[in-house]
């Protein structure tokens, strides 16, 4: 099988790509990125070594993927994956449009003329904000937790003590970045309905591990885990500046066995299109207790605090993936602390990695 991952430089992309092969998968890989994130570059070179049919183009661009060769199916790896992201001025809001969502119809047309299938890698951050922010919370062991007692009973359906499920509104606002996600999901699936293609899409919880790019945009874990390796001020933001709040996290590696699962169904398969792929809430922690982490693997530092609210913060999010356990019989096997330990031997051996990629801005 042929596969095209966009986004090939980035963490995810980049990160499959190189576990399929190392595994001794026979797909065969071609990669597009546009180059654009510091730390690219680094990845490109470890693909081109692992003999990765590379392209330099962007998705915004059509003519771009008129060049690219026929491939059976796309994994569609390439985003702007910051919430803040379109939020400045001179046409950055015009800029995450046409990333995430113009990006996504040129692909889908790209699918469309080669009957190509497709894997859109999509996000928690779909969810409705108001919807989050209104679920009643406590704080145990320095985190926030769901205090399902206290769930209003037209909740119950959707969230549970595993998490938020598919079936969770994603009602606006859900921030520039998430409505491109959710209206790229509706366009693929739509596509798929009308041209006979095979879509799977998988909402996925914070990714992470060793070699991503160290800035928050790209993945709390990593930035956190990096700045605090390398001695850089970190602050908790928002909630009453305490670091209660708690993110799922997630390897690629275990995204992959997903996806292995997805690429070998055919276009007549009656199994659900859009699942939630995380670490579930086993894999859930808070900045405090990450905090704790770090000063347990390093050197204990000061964590500062601002008790301002930023748009979008959200204090509890994490994804219930049973509907992929109960479809697939899928499950992470990548624990937080297995993730998290990879990232500070990989910190220690990559003292510079921040400055390399962005993180130390």
């Amino acid at each position: 099988m042929r596969i095209l991952v966009t986004g090939a430089c980035g963490f995810v992309g980049s990160t499959m790509i190189t576990h399929w092969l190392t595994q001794g998968s026979d797909y065969q890989f071609v990669g597009l990125d546009n180059l654009q994130r510091p730390g690219s570059d680094i990845n490109r070179e470890k693909l081109q070594r692992l003999g990765v049919e590379l392209y330099h183009g962007d998705l915004r661009h059509a003519s771009d993927l008129a060049v690219l060769p026929k491939v059976d199916f796309v994994i569609d790896a390439a985003a702007n994956p910051s919430v803040l992201a379109g939020l400045g001025d001179r046409g950055q809001s015009r800029q995450l449009v046409e990333h995430n969502l113009i990006g996504t119809l040129n692909l889908l047309e790209y699918c469309r003329t080669h009957q190509a299938g497709l894997v859109l890698l999509s996000t928690s951050r779909v969810y409705s904000i108001e919807h989050l922010t209104a679920l009643p919370l406590t704080v145990a062991e320095h985190a926030f937790t769901l205090d399902t007692a206290s769930l209003d009973a037209s909740l119950s359906a959707t969230v549970s003590s595993l998490g938020i499920n598919e079936r969770f509104s994603t009602q606006a606002p859900i921030s520039l970045y998430g409505a491109t996600k959710l209206a790229s999901e509706t366009m693929a699936l739509e596509y798929g309905k009308t041209f006979g293609l095979p879509i799977w899409i998988n909402r996925c919880g914070v990714m992470a591990g060793a070699g991503q790019f160290a800035r928050a945009d790209q993945g709390i874990f990593s930035f956190w885990v990096h700045r605090w390796a390398e001695n850089k001020p970190l602050r908790y933001i928002g909630f009453g500046g305490h670091g209660h709040q708690v993110r799922d996290c997630l390897h690629p590696a275990d995204l992959c066995k997903l996806v292995e699962k997805q690429l070998a169904e055919s276009v007549e398969s009656d199994k659900p299109r859009l699942v939630n792929v995380s670490g579930g809430i086993a894999s859930a922690m808070s900045l405090a207790q990450l905090s704790q982490w770090c000063a347990d693997r390093f050197t204990p530092e000061q964590v500062g605090k601002d008790d301002a609210d930023r748009p979008f913060d959200l204090p509890w999010v994490v994804l219930d993936h049973s509907l992929a356990t109960k479809t697939w019989g899928w499950q992470p096997t990548i624990s937080t602390t297995q993730i998290l330990e990879q990232l500070a031997a990989f910190a220690m051996d990559h003292p510079q990695w921040l400055k390399a990629t962005g993180g130390d801005r």
